[in-house]
């Protein structure tokens, strides 16, 4: 990859990372990037065979017009663990713009567990976000987000502004899961029951790779209810191979808790391995 093929306007980034097995051991082989988009090094704080990374943005938010691109391959056995160092900000936009477009590939028998912390809009941000799972034979994924519309602890709304959406995910070329959307600050679909609902946070679980046992699901649900105690909505549902968890409420916090505990009972059944809650998460 080479950086002038990427290089253009000034407010553009990428990063591109490769993970490989090598007798046990997931190492990060190939890592490139341009602009302010980059990860420091590869951490093993749980086991060796599997290698996280924290994708950090210096600038810590985006502006309108910025175009951050993510593209990360775990090669065959491998095993990666990516997140964040902090909440991304998309502030507003000045007439342009800004996107982010992640592409993730994973081979045959390896395993992708994409676990950024939470996504912060402001009020008047104008963003587009594509994400795009490539699956290969018995490839694992875990994928999440939180997003969160306006920064509501200093009493601001998303009134204005537009957030765009679209993810995919495929396996062997044939799609398995796509949706997109498309949300106005301030329109009918933030009030809508077929939208937000009136609430200010939305967060998504998605699970690739094996079909999991009605009671895990039932399991599920149950902590989400005690969890929530009707302060959000929640819901479980396994599409064959593939497990959605949904949750929508007004609390980043409870949100976070909520994926957190759902992870810790899903990486297990899917992985054999407990969830290791990065330091990261909680600094």
């Amino acid at each position: 990859m080479l950086a002038g093929q990427f290089q253009g306007a000034s407010n553009q980034a990428w990063l591109s990372l490769r993970f490989a097995g090598d007798q046990g051991t997931t190492r990060l082989l190939d890592r490139a990037h341009y602009g302010p988009l980059r990860v420091q090094k590869a951490l093993y704080p749980e086991h060796v065979s599997i290698c996280h990374a924290i994708i950090v943005h210096p600038p810590g938010g985006v502006v309108g017009g910025d175009e951050l691109t993510i593209k990360a391959s775990v090669d065959q056995g491998a095993h990666a663990f990516l997140t964040t160092p902090g909440a991304a900000k998309w502030y507003r936009a000045n007439g342009k713009v800004s996107g982010q477009h992640v592409q993730l590939q994973v081979a045959d028998a390896a395993t992708l567990e994409w676990l950024p912390q939470e996504t912060i809009f402001f009020d008047h941000a104008h963003v587009t976000l594509e994400h795009q799972v490539e699956l290969q034979g018995d490839a694992r994924y875990i994928g999440g987000e939180i997003l969160c519309f306006g920064r509501t602890a200093s009493g601001e709304s998303f009134n204005g502004g537009r957030v765009s959406q679209q993810t995919s995910i495929r396996r062997d070329g044939k799609l398995v899961w796509f949706e997109q959307g498309m949300l106005d600050g301030g329109g009918a679909a933030m009030q809508s029951r077929l939208g937000l609902a009136g609430c200010t946070v939305c967060a998504t679980l998605i699970v690739a790779g094996k079909s999991f046992p009605a009671s895990l699901v039932q399991q599920l649900r149950d902590l989400a209810s005690q969890l929530t105690g009707g302060k959000a909505s929640v819901g479980a549902t396994q599409i064959k191979s593939l497990l959605v968890l949904r949750l929508l409420g007004h609390s980043s916090e409870l949100a976070r808790q909520w994926m957190m505990q759902a992870w810790q009972i899903v990486r297990p059944e899917l992985l054999g391995h407990a969830a290791h809650i990065p330091r990261i998460w909680n600094t």
